[in-house]
């Protein structure tokens, strides 16, 4: 067949060919070195070093969604965590800056059965092995995942080191006994952007002004809104309830982030004093501090819930949905006050998936509506958040 017939004359099919034919006949993928994850009970596993050669620590967790690697590693909420994947190849599709949820990959490293060193995707620009060393990221591969996620399971999600540096593995676990755990840890700090940016509607008019506090926004939260006709000012965690008001918003959104939202004292302080006739959305870590900024209580999961398999029953329609979730904590079904209604529950444990309250307008859910990765069952909470905005 003549070039002519396959298309060779579009730019962009020329481009997306000759970027898989670079991987297609690119050197063999050579194993560089021996990688050791240590855990800070003594555990140790053993694999081979795909990407940053070097040392990092972080609470090990892990996620069970199939696709969406480079959504995972780019997702704020991630930060000081090391991720391990359940799904057995890693890398096949490659990595496409506009896939990411964030400007740099945020976790602090990759646990994976076996990676793919030629992604066939005529999207990619680039190898995830190249993505992890240009952002100095450690990931390590040929791992036993299927055995450190029941010991995540058994024991509960903790502390560990990642390392390809000589070292006895005496002195590795020695180390890893002293790691800090995810309890009281603040790290919305570490994430929140330096300065307010404002995202104009998507091929819409303007019918609202939000007002988003990051505490680790993914990008996606950002594109939900703005596709529905809202002009989005992402703001730093700490912008002040007086200067928010100011702004004259339609509504406010509390984002995902990372850490222990009970060591978010100014951050609740702050909500709480933002609560009142503006509708209010939460998702995941803006969930839980509103929560706390209402009068609940929040509590550490074993082992988190992370994987865009989660199913979620709608308590008033008895719907199921299936959702995508990162987090490590939840809120204390039992310590809710009376204002606060339980409207939605994770079907694995009974943990509270979403709540309304009886005075104010807000609507609430502990996992991920926008998805990226995983299902699109809950995009749309979004609309009813836009019909909660028109009825104020």
């Amino acid at each position: 067949m003549s070039s002519a017939g396959i298309g060779l004359e579009d730019g962009f099919i020329s481009k997306s060919l000759a970027f898989t034919n670079s991987l297609v006949y690119q050197p063999p993928f050579r194993m560089t070195k021996t990688a050791h994850l240590v855990l800070a009970d003594g555990a140790i596993f053993k694999g081979e070093s795909f990407g940053f050669e070097g040392e990092t620590v972080g609470e090990v967790v892990f996620n069970t969604s199939i696709t969406g690697y480079q959504e995972i590693l780019t997702d704020p909420s991630y930060c000081q965590q090391i991720v391990t994947l359940t799904y057995p190849m890693i890398g096949n599709y490659g990595v496409h800056s506009e896939d990411a949820e964030s400007e740099k990959i945020q976790a602090a490293g990759l646990l994976i059965k076996e990676y793919c060193p030629t992604p066939s995707n005529w999207r990619a620009t680039q190898t995830l092995a190249d993505y992890l060393i240009a952002n100095k990221i450690v990931g390590v591969h040929q791992l036993p995942t299927r055995e450190i996620v029941r010991h995540i399971r058994d024991k509960g999600a903790m502390p560990g080191i990642l390392t390809t540096r000589d070292e006895t593995l005496e002195s590795l676990k020695k180390r890893a006994t002293s790691l800090p755990t995810m309890d009281n840890r603040e790290l919305v700090s570490k994430v929140t952007c330096a300065e307010p940016y404002t995202v104009a509607p998507n091929g819409s008019q303007k019918e609202f002004s939000v007002v988003a506090f990051d505490f680790g926004i993914k990008q996606n939260i950002v594109r939900e809104l703005a596709k529905r006709g809202c002009e989005v000012t992402v703001v730093p965690s700490q912008t002040k309830p007086a200067d928010v008001l100011k702004m004259k918003p339609n509504g406010i959104v509390f984002s995902n982030g990372p850490g222990d939202p009970a060591a978010c004292l100014d951050l609740i302080e702050n909500i709480r004093s933002l609560i009142g006739p503006l509708p209010i959305l939460g998702i995941c870590l803006g969930h839980q501090l509103l929560s706390l900024a209402l009068g609940a209580k929040t509590f550490k999961l074993k082992f988190g819930h992370r994987g865009g398999n989660q199913p979620v029953k709608d308590l008033k329609s008895g719907k199921v949905l299936i959702t995508s979730q990162n987090h490590g904590f939840a809120v204390d079904s039992r310590s809710l006050p009376k204002e606060m209604i339980i409207t939605q529950i994770n079907l694995n444990d009974q943990t509270v998936e979403a709540f309304e309250h009886k005075k104010y307008p807000i609507l609430s859910v502990q996992y991920h509506p926008e998805a990226a990765p995983g299902p699109n069952d809950a995009k749309n909470y979004f609309d009813q958040w836009m019909a909660l905005l028109r009825s104020q």
